[in-house]
């Protein structure tokens, strides 16, 4: 244990001196940890000092810490990026006088300036080894690119949440039903479940009854657990994979999950609660985001998103006039990730779009020592999208089992400031769900004018592309893989599965397989697990 304690030296040092951080040293308090759990069964009192674990810090020594890393990761994206060269330049910046009180004097990054030339916030003294892609579903993909020290951090980063946070043990196999181009998670994924000696199983995203049946097979594999034990997925496959469960009456025992988690998308209240009866597992959802690896944020059991200070530096903005989001306010994160923990890939005051709340009151919860903001909220892409949000949407709709999952909806502009909500259902006339909707959105104070139901897709505004229409095909089908798993499902099907053709149950044609892979917010149980 004297090399453990000299790595984590090591890394402290390197944090207080914004240093470069040896990847080894995270490596061994990694494999250390690992070894600790095998060999006592659970970890020692020191665990809670490890990278990550949002332990309390003296908010004195917290604050220097935040103006030594927000100096150096100005000072090397001024000297070695192209973008932020040319911007300091232009506003007369000198980044080794900025204070955190000054920090809104660096112009905010849009996140339009990363999608359309990734190359100028490539450090010229970094060496870049794998551009992670994110999904493209609200437009073009952004290129992130990472080299190889970045890598292995965030592998051993990993290693360490998958231990602590997800409770990671040999017995359990892990299935990542996430888009099989999506290199930085995937990569992983992989590489920290199997470094706790649990298993692997990469599911993709193949069609909903393929990978239920795929849950729910029997693994027969020594010193395993007898089926998948833990997934992780996006919310939009989740919601594909309820819709599946439900129609096809699978029941909860037929699978041997112990956990979901979730990232990449807005989880609504009533998908949880339906997954957790389909699936009868508990499903968390954290927030983590490939732009600004390894900052996250882990919810609280008030359901606040607490936000990590170890990693960066956390600011909510008006997405208008980018000021700061009073208390109680709607806002988008802007994110800064610190050097040392990024070295290629640089980014100041980054807006991510994503749209969250302030809390109106300072949180009494565990994590009150932590940044706190609600949940994630959707995305910012004009005044719609704050009268009513995705997850205002989302928790009215996907509550009603005659709404076809994932859900398909679209706002457009009503009068004074009310937004009409379009959704598509399986069939018309709805007469009793457009009641059961109206009296709900009404009794929510949502900002509605009207609410329009569709049969076809076609007829409706456009709607926002999620991560399940990432679809995978496999030569594999329903039927074939129904009897090989018909002895771990305890319940017959009442309807058959099909792999081609509509998607059973909603009268939609299947999915279309997308080009981008989904780094935008990848893999991310429990940050810093993986990259969102």
């Amino acid at each position: 244990m004297f090399a453990t304690a000299i790595s984590q030296l090591r890394y402290g040092a390197a944090i207080l001196t914004n240093r470069r951080i040896r990847p080894g040293d995270l490596e061994r308090l990694a494999r250390d940890l690992v070894a600790t759990i095998a060999e006592f069964g659970e970890p020692g009192e020191d665990s809670a000092l490890l990278p990550g674990r949002a332990g309390h810090v003296d908010p004195q020594l917290r604050r220097e810490v935040a103006r030594r890393s927000l100096r150096a990761t100005a000072r090397a994206a001024a000297r070695h990026t192209a973008y932020y060269r040319r911007q300091f330049a232009a506003f007369d910046l000198d980044p080794d006088r900025l204070e955190p009180e000054d920090w809104s004097r660096v112009p905010v990054t849009p996140k339009e300036a990363l999608r359309s030339l990734p190359a100028a916030f490539v450090s010229d003294s970094a060496t870049p080894a794998l551009m992670a892609l994110t999904t493209g579903t609200s437009g073009t993909p952004t290129s992130v690119w990472f080299s190889r020290a970045e890598l292995d951090c965030t592998i051993a980063f990993s290693t360490i949440s998958a231990v602590l946070g997800l409770g990671l043990r040999p017995r359990h196999t892990v299935a990542y039903a996430g888009c099989s181009r999506a290199t930085l998670p995937l990569v992983s994924a992989e590489e920290s479940t199997t470094r706790t000696g649990a298993g692997f199983v990469q599911l993709g995203t193949v069609s909903p009854a393929l990978a239920l049946d795929r849950l729910a097979s029997p693994l027969g594999l020594p010193g395993k657990d007898p089926q998948i034990t833990h997934l992780t997925t996006s919310a939009s496959y989740l919601a594909a994979l309820v819709q599946e469960a439900e129609h096809h009456k699978w029941h909860s025992t037929d699978f041997g999950l112990q956990s979901i988690s979730v990232g990449g998308e807005v989880l609504s209240a009533p998908l949880r609660r339906r997954a957790e009866e389909a699936f009868g597992a508990a499903v968390s959802s954290a927030y983590l985001m490939t732009e600004t690896l390894p900052s996250g944020a882990t919810p609280c059991t008030q359901g606040h998103l607490h936000h990590t200070t170890e990693f960066g530096h956390l600011e909510v903005l008006d997405p208008l006039t980018l000021e700061p989001t009073a208390p109680g306010g709607l806002g988008t994160v802007v994110h800064t990730p610190y050097v040392p923990y990024r070295e290629c890939t640089l980014l100041l005051r980054y807006a991510t779009g994503d749209l969250v709340r302030l809390p109106a009151e300072p949180p009494g919860c565990e994590l009150a020592h932590l940044p706190a903001t609600s949940g994630i909220l959707g995305r910012w892409n004009g005044p719609l999208s704050t009268t009513v949000t995705t997850r205002e949407v989302l928790d009215l709709v996907e509550a009603e089992p005659e709404v076809p999952l994932p859900a398909r909806h679209a706002l457009t502009e009503g009068p004074d400031g009310t937004a009409r909500l379009h959704l598509l259902v399986t069939r018309l006339p709805a007469t009793a769900l457009l009641g059961r909707l109206e009296e709900r959105a009404g009794a929510a104070g949502l900002r509605l004018c009207d609410i329009v139901l569709h049969e076809d897709r076609a007829t409706m505004p456009p709607t926002t592309p999620v991560r399940a229409d990432l679809r995978e095909h496999s030569f594999e089908t329903g039927s074939a893989q129904g009897s090989a798993s018909s002895a771990a499902a305890a319940a017959p099907r009442t309807a058959p599965r099909t792999e081609a053709g509509t998607e059973a149950g909603t009268g939609r044609d299947p999915d279309p397989t997308d080009d981008p892979a989904p780094g935008g917010t990848a893999w991310a149980p429990a940050p810093p697990h993986s990259p969102r």
